[in-house]
């Protein structure tokens, strides 16, 4: 096999949630295979630092503030691509999570607004950016960032589950629409040392979650990037709408949240 086929050389890459953790490893590890970077994400110092590390890797970046949940801001974020290098070929759509809470203690508000930043966000940016893909370079990938939560019955995760489990869906469907120009799959990660996920996975809690999980440690960002650098490449030319779980193994979440009982 010729290894150059995990490069992605002069590749453009669109990332949120790029300031950080996943989307950060992301965009540094599409970096270092050659491809410029867009970062998206709410905090300008977080993706401005991201970029730097780009531009460290030799490649171009561009820092673009972007709330996802807001229509405008995606639709800036591709305007922006597209103006500084006139063309997109890769699209991950990383942002994304929520915090646990009892499913009848969610409100209808909060629901609808983790299915919002979960699933909508990614099908609204997805459908800006694939007509340019195909308008611009010819074709292209796109790379869901999902969690186990979209298979597991984790008590706690009612809205996040079920919008994860949603954009699972909606990977299969576009890749089926999409092909043979663009390939869609996604990345159903398991639990992860992030600055996000840190609030719930210290100390004590991360060794008992690494306890449970077959390969006996918690995940790093670098699992997920090698994973999704796999994905944007034409070495994955042949692999569309598919689900990959990066997990260490684990069929049963590693962590669980208390819920009162009825």
């Amino acid at each position: 096999m010729n290894l150059d086929q995990f490069e992605l050389s002069d590749k453009v890459t669109i990332v949120t949630g790029a300031g950080h953790g996943i989307g950060e490893g992301i965009a540094l590890t599409f970096a270092a295979a050659g491809a410029h970077v867009v970062c998206a994400a709410r905090t300008q110092a977080e993706i401005e630092d991201t970029a730097e590390k780009v531009r460290a890797c030799g490649r171009r970046a561009l820092a673009v503030p972007c709330d996802v949940m807001e229509t405008e801001q995606l639709e800036n974020l591709v305007a922006a691509a597209l103006q500084e290098f006139g063309r997109i070929d890769l699209l991950v759509n990383n942002a994304g999570g929520s915090v646990p809470k009892p499913a009848l203690a969610t409100s209808e508000k909060t629901f609808e607004r983790v299915v919002r930043f979960n699933l909508t966000s990614p099908f609204l940016l997805t459908r800006l950016a694939v007509p340019h893909m195909v308008a611009t370079a010819g074709g292209g990938a796109v790379v869901n960032i999902s969690s186990g939560a979209s298979r597991m019955a984790l008590a706690g995760l009612a809205a996040y589950g079920s919008a994860k489990a949603g954009l699972d869906q909606l990977t299969r469907i576009t890749a089926a629409e999409f092909a043979p120009k663009v390939r869609v799959n996604c990345i159903a990660a398991g639990l992860v040392d992030t600055p996000g996920a840190g609030s719930v996975q210290t100390g004590e809690i991360a060794r008992q979650a690494a306890a449970k999980i077959p390969m006996q440690r918690i995940g790093t960002v670098d699992d997920i990037a090698g994973c999704a650098l796999y994905l944007a490449s034409p070495a994955a030319s042949w692999v569309t709408g598919k689900v990959i779980e990066v997990d260490g193994g684990a069929d049963v979440s590693p962590l669980s949240f208390p819920i009162p009982p009825l």
